[in-house]
């Protein structure tokens, strides 16, 4: 796939967004989505606090008439399922008349995982995968850390600036049985200051560096 420079600094507006949102969203990942026609944007938006709403069903209204023959830009692929029975992303995409949709990295989690781009080429958008996928992917880590440990991804940072919450138990606790709680809980990246505690979890393989 080749890309244009437009295409590039689009996406990497829609990354700027959800690197915006970080630490916010749990226990869904940030996502951002910017919408294009005649290379201009029209409506833009990330996860809000909280993980709803998505970021591309506040920027299909936002957009309003203009979402029809859009390109849109978004960092992980759309959900093609809700896990409540709402109208899912790609559904919003579609039905706003977007008619190319630009994703940076596809999503594994049991509501997307091939559903959101299916349905999208389906209802006869353009899907094209791939573009700034290593820059998408470090804004899902965490989310797709939990996914498939069932733990919030821990790193060691001095502010905490961009996590969940800090993990603060003592290095002596079950680590494994504290940080499934927290994935329990929604926590998908979570922060621990240098010292005792990240020593015992870097020897027990649960620090992300």
């Amino acid at each position: 796939m080749t890309w244009s420079d437009a295409d590039r600094a689009f996406m990497a507006q829609a990354i700027d967004l959800a690197t915006g949102r970080m630490g916010e969203t749990w226990p869904n990942p940030a996502v951002g989505c910017v919408l294009v026609k005649d290379g201009r944007v029209v409506a833009q938006a990330a996860t809000a606090p909280g993980g709803r709403p998505h970021a591309e069903e506040q920027a299909v209204p936002a957009a309003g008439d203009q979402a029809r023959g859009a390109t849109a830009y978004v960092t992980l692929e759309p959900c093609g399922a809700r896990s409540s029975g709402r109208k899912s992303c790609a559904h919003f995409l579609a039905d706003a008349g977007v008619s190319r949709v630009v994703i940076a990295c596809l999503d594994p989690s049991p509501f997307a995982a091939g559903r959101g781009t299916e349905r999208l080429r389906a209802a006869g958008l353009t899907v094209e995968t791939g573009l700034m996928c290593e820059e998408g992917a470090a804004l899902c880590e965490g989310f797709l850390h939990r996914l498939e440990t069932g733990r919030p991804m821990v790193r060691v940072s001095k502010d905490g600036a961009g996590f969940d919450g800090r993990f603060a138990a003592s290095s002596k606790a079950d680590l494994v049985t504290e940080l499934k709680r927290l994935g329990e809980a929604g926590y998908t990246r979570l922060w621990t200051a240098p010292g005792e505690l990240a020593d015992a979890l870097r020897d027990q393989g649960l620090l992300t560096e």
